[in-house]
């Protein structure tokens, strides 16, 4: 054949072309070992079990190897007829039964840290949503949620995309280092699940239960996970952010939050203009909206119905303002109540009634929707 006049750099070249040499330097089929105690823990007690693997199939593989080469009939070796041996008997028993309690002992020391909620000195419930995480730190009055932040451009290839394209979100959970934080884990629709490798934590989160988990964190850093649960359409783009700060930086945190929703609820009272709602009602839009109606208000055929030209867009606002406040029961349509806040609902809701040649004119005021919200 051909290929063999190349010699082996045209070989070698020829691979990489269907290999690049990018893709393999990102190549990696072990696991990390975090930044954890119990991260660092889960890795050793792998690394441990895999290498005592080894050395089984290494064994096993080696005294096959040589009894099919050592006994072979070409050499002139006969057959061994024997019915039982007690002895060998005993000995595969005990050996793997060693082998196994020695593994359990360590794996069992560590399921029990790892299941070890208590004296936790701060406690965040995490709700799934499609496709959002919400985070609400109990006992601080601090409720938000976090969607992903990747442009719709990269996604689309339009643009170049970023350095951590599709992990990257508008609010990260924020937690302090060095801190026992206690996580609550439910879902608000279908199953779910946080993971956060370099944490060691991955858990479900379901529908009606509550799950445990808790992580100490040592130094400030950023910290990425994915929900590592199939829960639909846009499961690739359900990314996590854990933003570990010193102490006094998340105290500061703290403060901040907690003066952005006083704000907030005092933008609820201005009057806004119908431009102003406008504006940050597009904003809203392709942040939370435009996953499934698409940019442009089109929808997709047969799964998310077009708001463009829309009877629901332009006809009775009561009726458009109820879907979004409380979804549409048998379908994909979720509450937005407390997703969103008084300002941003209406923004969104003016925005679909005024955008894509949905020229009706109307604009919702947050204070219309503090009031139904109440």
């Amino acid at each position: 054949m051909k290929i063999i006049g190349w010699g082996l750099p045209a070989l070698f070249g020829a691979l990489g072309l269907i290999f690049p040499l990018s893709a393999a330097a990102e190549w990696q089929v072990n696991l990390g070992p975090g930044v954890t105690e119990i991260s660092r823990a889960v890795y050793d007690l792998h690394m441990t079990i895999f290498w005592v693997c080894v050395a089984i199939g290494a064994v096993v593989f080696g005294v096959m190897l040589y009894s099919i080469v050592h006994h072979r009939k070409s050499r002139g070796a006969k057959a061994h007829n024997f019915h039982e041996n007690t002895l060998v008997e005993i000995i595969w028993t005990v050996v793997p039964f060693v082998i196994l309690v020695g593994m359990a002992v360590p794996a069992t020391a560590t399921l029990i840290k790892m299941y070890d909620q208590s004296e936790a000195e701060l406690d965040i419930q995490v709700t799934g949503y499609q496709w959002k995480w919400r985070y609400q730190y109990l006992g601080e009055d601090i409720d938000f949620f976090s969607s992903l932040s990747t442009p719709r451009e990269q996604i689309s290839n339009d643009e170049t995309k970023g350095e951590h394209y599709l992990l990257e979100v508008d609010n990260a959970m924020v937690i302090p280092a060095g801190k026992k934080v206690r996580l609550l884990l439910t879902a608000n629709d279908v199953i779910h699940s946080w993971w956060v490798p370099d944490l060691a934590v991955k858990k479900d989160a379901i529908p009606g239960f509550i799950n445990e988990a808790w992580t100490i964190a040592p130094e400030p850093g950023i910290y990425r996970g994915q929900c590592a649960e199939l829960c639909g359409k846009d499961h690739g783009f359900m990314p996590i952010v854990v933003d570990v700060r010193s102490e006094e930086d998340f105290n500061q945190w703290l403060v901040e939050m907690k003066q952005a929703k006083a704000q907030a609820s005092d933008a609820a009272t201005k009057n806004w203009t119908l431009a102003e709602l406008m504006a940050k009602g597009e904003e809203v839009y392709n942040r939370a909206c435009a996953a499934c109606h698409q940019p442009n208000g089109e929808g997709i055929p047969g799964a998310f119905p077009a708001l463009k030209g829309s009877p629901m867009m332009v006809g009775d606002p009561a009726a458009h303002i109820d879907v979004v406040l409380n979804g549409k029961s048998g379908t994909a349509m979720q509450a937005f109540r407390d997703q969103l806040s008084a300002v941003e609902l209406a923004a969104v809701i003016t925005y679909e009634r005024n955008a894509w040649g949905n020229t009706t004119g109307d604009l919702v005021s947050p204070a219309q929707i503090n009031t139904l919200k109440q």
